[in-house]
């Protein structure tokens, strides 16, 4: 023999190495076992034709584990080609997968059950290869019994990782291992025993005792799953009866047994030895058991003696409806489709064979086969975590159910197996694909589906929401894996979001799953034989997807006419029409959508614009949130916490740029230029569930906050429903801090125990967010900065800075112990100015009037650190008073814990309660600030929005500097622009207000819409030409929502809200409300007609328009389109005053007593002159006198003068705020009225001018019952 070469040498060096390191020497009960090494080199030889591998290199378990990071394989015995060959087969199907790259080591082993570890715990009925180095999960297509506990050489292996790279993987042993050894010996002959269907029953345990034993044979049938229940492992396995239909279940348990399920194989013959008979009562069923001396052996006529039994058992005839085959699967699907959606179906029971082609989702234990067909192995355990199941392996599927759309939105047709399914993996994956395992711990997909025993439908639905859930709230926490994960204590926020639904769906949780009926009952009974199709009850779907769908639906049938009266539209000019085209709004809730949408996200605070905000790893939606009680939202707590709402709505601001010439064109939505939408969604506290809090010290707040809004939740409904027993939830945990990569999140700094310092404090005044010149220092220098967007707010410091050993240690207001005693004077030196900017905006939303709050300072103990950081506001030399409150410039770091409300200290601080009572701004009524006592010029007033419109901008008003950087960043509204708000007290208070803000300013103001009640603070109150108070929103004002519209708001809505009906007064009341009356409706008697004036004019400048062009000439206009105008001023009287009355356009006729086909005609002859006016009497006002030939003059001359217009009507009006003559206050004086022959001399004031909103006809029986109703009401408040 040639003397090896020094590669040779090398290498056996090596393999001796590791031979003596990784494989134990093991003593056989036969002998001694020839040395490892030339046993192993042996094997080597003989599988590479005589040579040793020199080019592969021996790899240990252990080393495999910890070195090999990405999927690989190793084929010993192939050439490169076929490898090339064998990579390749089967690509067509996955082209953007590539094959499993190639390793030249080899891998020796035992193959093992760890049955032999005397270790029961251990044995779950799945194979490893093991050496001294460590174990490692395997799969095999092909086992032998007589493997187990033997040294074999693998030829041929996968090994595939686990995507987390911090767990080991497994190994796919693709070919038959090599023995090292001699394989054990078969016995040669076993008596067998097998039933006959013409053999008695076994009815007498007499004739049958209970531990005898017997030894049965017969042909596998069917092959049940591992089953883990109660900490024990086991299987049934049902063998034929040669000769007959009968079956019989044997039941395997024995933990050095499971290994069999491993080698059994449907259509197979096997002997099993030592059964024992036993009796399940519930089912009234016999089953052979097997015992520890039990043995499974393949059957051989040969080898065995058949025998008799006295008794035999009597098994169970197969089922009379035969499996499908692969075939079928086609034709089902086609079936399927004709049934009725809704019917109850019965599931078909099919065999299958498919490649897996993609993973959909292990944990919830679904694959897809053949790009076509759903495989749900849910209700199976998978003892094994799907080992073997990746894209491109094959199985085999037997006795599983077909259901066809068992889910309304589910693209695929599902094939699942149930407890008497077999699923085998016919041949493995040559893609190099990662392994992520399916985790029977606190796996809350299956906890779930065992828990409600839920059909296919429910669980994928319950899949679809938990999927979705986790993929947009995981990048919030840093325990994302959690989200998912089951746990006893403390329920994850996916339980406590899809829980409450599944017991809507399954409120008596179903009937439990009974296992031995389900495989051995003698009609098959699971959750998968019947099953209807489900249309999802609700749905919670991503933050951009509401987004769209909310914009979606806004745009649905949307046309402008529906945003403007048609009476109205038809008479205003081109601006005017398409500035009431620009904003609009519709309201949506849960409901406007189907199925009902569910609201999910976290909530947050904007860097930005500072304002609420629900967010997901999708999109972010605006959000204002108020409280039932009216006090405003101040809970810090919640920053960072996960929120679900499902009573809530969703506004869609619409903003059109148009350029329609009048109402004519309405229909053409070619003169829409740009269509753009901001969504925002709005809703009460009350209606929030946590679903995860924020971690840190802020959750102790949330938790244990004293206001009275709070108490309200804690003792709501829908708390304690979720911690009931029944629905399996426990109250909200305590999570571990959780790290986001948004710097808005509150988390906590630090795992251990850390000192702080916190101060309470008082906000007397708040002002808005602006760009201020304040200049904070720059690292590295420099002489100009662009101005910071910041906000201030005057506050009382409470108290000295309290020293806590930890943020969870602070306690229920101290401060105000020594406050009550130190009396108002010792508060007035502690006034501060804090200054907000940079991350300190995000408590913006969160600050309001007579909150007590505090500033806690995390990882500080200086007690100073307050005081260090204050400044003058100004220089020192610009002071004019030495009490001017210092500033005081909020860092970053620093955390604020919203305490309580003054309203709502108790009762032993009732001192303290009553002393800064008074240190707040004050919030005037709506009635004070139109006084004309009030001498204030900023006023901040409460009140709820009664209308709300889009109106030029003043020509007076000049833009700020924070109207004019808005603009620059883009606005949704031309900045010449304004918004009118008019407020009152309550709904149908004549008292109001309207209050101007700039358009511009609407990015960063939610929720204004009618009514809404609103806190205004730090509006410049104004008195107009006309002597009209009205308020402006300016660069330091600040507004807060208090309470939401109501929710049955028109959909689609306009700007406009709907109104109450008017109250009915007398004009002599008017006198005394002639700044604020807003709306009202009088009993009166039209006297006459005083002007009249009908014109066509252009849509674009306002002139005269005849024979269809404009007659303006310098500069000329290029309008072609013309617009109906009329206005008319009347004199009407009810027995306590006379009042002037502009009609307008659609009025005038009401007034006229004219009907719509006769004000068309009026309308027709005026188009062709241009325009028409009548004047009678000593009428206000100018106009043209009336010709004696033209025709419509003389008529509307007679009109107006005839006995037949003086009737009564109900009058609904406003105050002319702009009449035509400014009427200042005069005397009374003396006039003279004739009833009859008798003449009366009275005092009567100036004339009321009244704009007319409304003109309704009053029959006499109606005018008499309406006045004696209004003299009623008249007398019961005298």
């Amino acid at each position: 023999m040639a003397e090896p070469s020094a590669a040779e040498q090398r290498w056996l060096r090596e393999a001796r190495d590791f031979i003596h390191r990784a494989l134990p020497a093991r003593q056989e009960p036969g002998g001694p076992e020839p040395p490892l090494l030339d046993a192993v080199l042996r094997c080597l030889r003989s599988a590479g034709g005589g040579e040793l591998p020199l080019g592969y290199s021996f790899i240990s378990i252990s080393d495999l584990q910890h070195q090999q990071r990405i999927p690989c394989c190793s084929h010993l015995t192939w050439s490169t080609n076929e490898f090339k060959e064998w990579a390749h087969q089967g690509r067509d199907a996955f082209p953007t997968q590539s094959a499993l790259p190639r390793t030249y080591l080899i891998l020796v082993g035992y193959l093992t059950d760890r049955s032999q570890e005397n270790k029961e715990e251990l044995v779950d009925g799945c194979l490893y290869v093991k050496d001294n180095t460590g174990i490692i999960p395997c799969e095999l297509l092909h086992v032998e019994l007589e493997w187990l506990e033997s040294l074999f050489l693998f030829p041929s292996w996968s090994y595939i990782p686990q995507t987390d790279q911090s767990a080991a993987g497994y190994l796919e042993i693709l070919v038959d291992p090599v023995p090292v050894n001699l394989p054990k010996e078969v016995p040669d002959s076993i008596p067998v025993a097998h039933p006959a269907s013409h053999e008695p029953v076994l009815t007498s345990r007499v004739l049958c005792p209970k531990r005898s034993k017997v030894t049965v044979g017969g042909e596998l049938t069917r092959l049940g799953p591992l089953l883990c229940i109660h900490h024990k492992t086991f299987f049934f396995l049902f063998l034929k009866c040669f000769t007959s239909a009968v079956w019989f279940p044997v039941l395997v348990q024995k933990p050095n047994q499971l290994v069999w399920h491993h080698i059994l194989q449907l259509g197979h013959r096997y002997t099993i030895t030592d059964l024992t008979m036993s009796s399940l009562k519930k089912l009234g069923r016999r089953i052979f058991v097997t015992g520890v001396s039990s043995c499974l052996l393949p059957y051989c006529a040969e080898q065995v003696r058949e025998q008799l039994l006295d008794s035999a058992w009597q098994g169970e005839s197969t089922q009379s409806a035969y499996p499908e085959t692969a075939e079928q699967l086609s034709n089902s699907l086609q079936l399927g489709v004709e049934e009725r959606p809704r019917s109850a179906k019965e599931s078909k029971i099919i065999s299958y064979v498919g490649c897996v082609t993609e993973i959909l989702n292990v944990q919830a234990g679904l694959f897809l086969l053949d790009n076509k067909v759903c495989l749900c192995l849910a209700y199976q355990q998978l003892l094994n975590s799907a080992r073997g199941l990746r894209p491109g392996a094959c199985v085999e599927l037997t006795d599983v159910h077909l259901l066809q759309k068992p889910l309304v939105s589910f693209p695929f047709v599902a094939l699942c197996a149930c407890l008497s399914s077999t699923v085998v993996l016919k041949s493995f994956s040559r893609l190099s694909t990662p392994y992520q395992p399916l985790a029977s711990s606190g796996n809350l997909y299956l906890q779930l589906l065992f828990h409600y025993n839920l059909g296919m439908p429910l669980y994928l639905w319950m899949v679809s929401l938990l999927e979705a859930f986790e993929k947009r709230f995981s990048c919030f926490f840093r325990h994302h894996r959690s989200l998912l994960r089951s746990t006893r204590r403390n329920p994850t926020a996916a339980e406590k979001f899809v829980v409450p639904l599944l017991q809507a769906m399954v409120p008596d949780r179903g009937e439990a799953r009974d296992v031995y009926s389900e495989i051995l009952g003698k009609t098959h009974q699971c959750p998968l034989r019947k099953y209807l199709t489900l249309n999802p009850p609700c749905q919670a779907p991503s933050l951009s997807e509401i987004r769209h769908m909310a914009e979606q639906k806004s745009w649905e049938g949307f046309s402008p006419s529906q945003v403007l009266s048609p009476s109205e539209a038809q008479h205003m000019g081109t601006q005017e029409l398409n500035r009431r085209l620009a904003w609009s709004y519709c309201t949506l809730s849960a409901g406007s959508f189907q199925p009902r949408l569910i609201l999910l996200g976290v909530l947050r605070v904007s860097s930005r614009s500072s304002n609420l905000q629900l967010q997901d790893s999708s999109s972010w939606l605006s959000c204002v949130i108020s409280h039932k009680d009216g006090s405003p939202f101040a809970h810090t707590a919640l920053i960072g916490s996960l929120l679900q709402v499902e009573n809530y709505q969703l506004i869609v601001e619409r903003f059109l740029q148009t350029d329609f010439p009048s109402s004519e064109h309405l229909g053409n939505l070619e003169h829409v230029r740009e269509k753009k939408t901001s969504v925002y969604v709005q809703f009460y506290f009350e209606d929030v569930q946590v679903l995860r809090a924020a971690g840190g010290p802020m959750q102790k707040g949330l938790r244990s906050r004293n206001s009275s809004s709070l108490r309200k939740r804690d003792d709501g409904s829908l708390i304690p429903e979720l911690e009931s027993p029944k629905a399996k939830m426990l109250k909200l945990e305590d999570p571990k801090p959780d790290t986001d990569r948004d710097e808005n999140c509150q988390g906590d700094q630090s795992s251990a125990r850390t000192s702080c310092v916190s101060h309470l404090f008082l906000v007397t005044q708040k002002e808005g967010l602006m760009p201020r010149n304040y200049q904070l220092p720059r690292e590295e220098g420099g002489e100009e900065q662009e101005l910071q967007c910041s906000f201030q707010a005057t506050v009382l410091w409470l108290g000295r800075p309290q020293l806590w050993s930890h943020p969870s240690d602070i306690g229920n207001l101290p401060e105000l112990e020594e406050t009550g005693c130190d009396g108002e004077e010792g508060m007035a030196r502690q006034e501060a100015l804090l200054l907000f900017m940079g991350k300190s905006l995000r408590w913006f939303p969160f600050l309001h009037l007579g909150g007590l709050y505090r500033f806690i300072v995390p990882c500080c103990s200086d007690l100073e650190v307050f005081d260090k950081l204050c400044s003058p506001p100004v220089p020192l030399k610009f002071l004019s008073k030495s009490s001017c409150p210092l500033c005081l410039p909020v860092q970053d770091a620093w955390q604020l814990q919203h305490e309580t409300w003054i309203s709502c200290l108790p009762e032993h601080q009732l001192a303290a309660r009553s002393v800064l009572a008074g240190m707040g701004q004050r919030i005037s009524s709506i009635a004070e600030v139109l006084s004309n006592s009030f001498t204030g010029s900023l006023v901040s007033v409460s009140g709820e929005i009664v209308e709300r419109s889009l109106c030029a901008s003043p020509k007076n008003e000049k833009p700020s500097v924070t109207v004019g950087l808005q603009k620059q960043k883009g606005s949704l509204l031309a900045s010449d622009h304004s918004v009118k708000l008019t407020i009152s007290v309550a709904p149908g208070c004549p008292v109001v207000m309207d209050i101007y803000i700039a358009a511009t300013c609407l990015k960063q103001l939610w929720g204004l819409l009618p009514g809404a009640k609103i806190i205004f603070q730090n509006l410049e109150r104004k008195i107009s030409r006309f002597h009209n108070v009205y308020c402006t929103y300016i660069a330091s004002s600040c507004v807060s929502i208090i309470s939401l519209p109501a929710s049955h708001l028109p959909f689609p809505s306009s700007p406009v809200g709907e109104a109450s009906p008017p109250s009915l007064v007398f004009l002599s009341s008017l006198q005394s409300h002639l700044q604020n009356l807003h709306q009202a409706r009088i009993l009166c008697h039209l006297s006459c007609v005083l002007a009249l004036s009908l014109q066509w004019v252009c849509s674009l400048c306002s002139s005269i328009f005849k024979e269809g062009r404009c007659t303006r000439h310098n500069p000329p206009c290029p309008s072609h389109t013309g617009v109906r105008q009329a206005s008319a001023r009347v004199l009407v009287e009810d027995g306590t005053g006379e009042a002037l009355v502009l009609c307008k356009n659609q009025h005038v006729a009401a007034m006229l007593g004219l009907s719509l086909l006769e004000w068309e005609v009026v309308q027709n002859c005026v188009q062709s002159r241009g325009s028409v006016s009548v004047q009678h009497g000593e009428a206000t006002g100018t106009g043209c006198v009336e010709e004696p030939g033209d025709l419509i003059g003389c008529y509307l001359r007679s009109l107006c003068r005839s006995p037949l217009i003086c009737r009564p009507i109900l009058l609904d009006f406003s105050l002319d705020r702009k009449p035509s003559k400014i009427l200042q206050p005069a005397p009374l004086q003396l006039r003279n009225f004739q009833c009859g022959e008798v003449e009366f001399v009275s005092q009567v004031g100036p004339y009321v001018s009244l704009l007319c909103l409304n003109v309704e006809e009053v029959g006499q029986d109606a005018f008499s019952y309406l006045n004696r109703e209004r003299m009623r009401r008249t007398s019961s408040h005298c």
